[in-house]
């Protein structure tokens, strides 16, 4: 008994550190507001473009699709690659959390000033 009890002890320790924490919105700090949602590349998609807006900032981005449109509105979102291999070039990746705690990350491909 004690020996079968090790062993799901041993199980369980083992894939808690397998099968990833559930993800939270407080690990997504961000709050992005989606104020456009389309397809890039025509009617066959090949990619999802986002028009986002953060802090009044206006952002363009980029990522892969899988076929449907994302509904307008506020994700939280945190910034994953932020590279910046001059002082005037920059390298920016977020990943959004969504409802149902899936996550996808998007490129960004364009800026602007919001006024």
């Amino acid at each position: 008994m004690k020996r079968t009890a090790l062993v799901v002890l041993l199980v369980l320790l083992l894939l808690g550190t397998i099968v990833p924490a559930a993800r939270t919105p407080e690990e997504y700090p961000i709050t992005v507001h989606l104020t456009s949602s389309y397809f890039l590349g025509g009617v066959v998609s090949h990619g999802q473009g986002l028009d986002i807006v953060i802090d009044g900032k206006k952002y363009a981005l980029a990522g892969d699709s899988d076929v449907a449109l994302l509904a307008l509105g506020d994700y939280k979102a945190k910034l994953v690659k932020d590279e910046h291999k001059t002082s005037y070039e920059s390298f920016q990746e977020y990943e959004i959390l969504f409802p149902d705690k899936k996550t996808r990350k998007f490129t960004v491909v364009g800026q602007s000033e919001g006024h």
